[in-house]
């Protein structure tokens, strides 16, 4: 009986995580490693590590997952890194 229970709330977990929406970061050849970085820490709330590996993650893959969350909470951000002339979107 208490392997139904877990494994009803993982699943419970799991499907309330798969309902955050993302905010993506893309690559462009435009703005400068320092830029993206004091943007990531000031709109994201990311410390200056993690503001670091996630431009090295948009350099090399393109595209970063910066933000995860609500879309209330994630839309003003989307749109203060677009105002910073990055690009980025919610999904």
């Amino acid at each position: 009986m208490a392997v139904k229970e877990k494994v009803s709330v993982e699943l419970l977990l799991e499907e309330q995580e798969s309902l955050q929406n993302e905010l993506i970061l893309f690559n462009d050849d435009v703005n400068t490693f320092e830029h993206v970085i004091t943007t990531l820490i000031r709109v994201c709330d990311h410390s200056p590590e993690q503001a670091e590996q996630c431009s090295l993650i948009v350099h090399h893959n393109g595209k970063c997952t910066v933000k995860t969350g609500e879309y209330d909470d994630l839309k003003p951000r989307c749109s203060a890194l677009l105002d910073a002339g990055l690009s980025a979107e919610i999904q």
